[in-house]
């Protein structure tokens, strides 16, 4: 396991680190903080998502072989109530969201949710990007993980991403499994090249910005782009944009074992588009401003305003307060 701090300084948030906003997350139907919200999208993935949710479930609620799961900071377990696994069906055309039903039918998960994009087109999904989006909007969690559902991610490398977020005061951890993948060589090559051409453009030294398995604050998910299509590909560097601290994990990477692949390769599916988001990004992050403000009151006007007074990110809608995961 390796943390990699981002190589440049960027603007400090309204926040001490490892703290996030008391109003980020909302309570569950059972009226507990949730801690984490596990969020993947799925289209067309019937033969995973079963495994999928028994996976996220150990992972959360530990599996009684070494994985103690899921804890608050001060060493509690988070148990069923302190966390959600929401799968975001996006367009399937198979069984899917049936199975996903079922799973939440049968009594045994009821940290399992199901999302379903309404508006795609035949056949088809709005893509990941915006299934993210979605699945955001509807988590209750304090903090967000997001992993793809066709189970190449491992939702077992959830628990220590959670310790080394917390062990390094990180607003995001970003998985790696470069280490592990077996691509071929026109596939490595197509991956130094994208990076060359990211750290050119945006500075961005991730080395596995195609891994959706990560972990971030919630202020941070709600901020992102994710309306705009292969904006999931920009999640660690906008979120160093945007000034928050982002470290890098080893984590593992399995083969497909069921469904089919939904990325393209070659040229016109993936390098050019891929360009083109690039010069995009660039542009967005060039023209972000900071919109974080203070509400003065008839006292202080006219004043500096004091290094107490709490500041309020617009984008997130959130007042800074509370402790990663303080209290239950």
């Amino acid at each position: 396991m390796s943390a990699t701090p981002p190589p440049t300084s960027h603007a400090t948030p309204s926040f001490e680190p490892g703290q996030t906003p008391g109003t980020a997350g909302t309570a569950g139907p059972t009226g507990h903080r949730v801690l984490l919200s596990v969020v993947a999208p799925a289209h067309n993935e019937e033969g995973n998502v079963a495994a999928l949710v028994e996976e996220v479930g150990r992972a959360c609620l530990g599996d009684g072989r070494g994985n103690a799961g899921l804890t608050w900071p001060d060493g509690t377990r988070v148990g069923q109530s302190g966390f959600e696994f929401i799968i975001v069906d996006d367009g399937s055309t198979d069984s899917t969201r049936a199975r996903v039903a079922a799973l939440m039918a049968d009594g045994r998960h009821p940290w399992l949710r199901c999302i379903a994009m309404t508006k795609t087109p035949p056949g088809k999904g709005n893509g990941q990007s915006a299934a993210f989006q979605a699945g955001f909007a509807a988590a209750r969690g304090e903090l967000i993980a997001t992993l793809d559902a066709d189970l190449q991610n491992d939702p077992a490398d959830i628990p220590a991403m959670l310790e080394l977020m917390r062990q390094a005061r990180a607003d995001m951890v970003q998985g790696d499994r470069s280490h592990a993948r077996k691509d071929s060589i026109v596939r490595r090559y197509g991956s130094m090249v994208g990076r060359a051409f990211r750290r050119w453009l945006l500075g961005d030294t991730i080395r596995d910005t195609g891994c959706s398995l990560r972990i971030m604050k919630r202020e941070i998910a709600v901020q992102l782009p994710l309306t705009f299509k292969g904006m999931h590909r920009f999640i660690p560097v906008t979120a160093r944009h945007m000034g928050y601290t982002v470290v890098e994990m080893r984590v593992s990477h399995r083969p497909r074992t069921a469904g089919e692949t939904k990325y393209g390769m070659g040229i016109t599916k993936r390098a050019i588009p891929g360009l083109v988001d690039l010069f995009a990004v660039r542009y967005m992050r060039n023209r972000r401003r900071n919109v974080e403000h203070a509400e003065i009151g008839v006292a202080q006007a006219g004043s500096a305003l004091p290094k107490a007074v709490v500041s309020v990110r617009a984008e997130a809608g959130v007042v800074g307060g509370a402790a990663v995961g303080a209290g239950r």
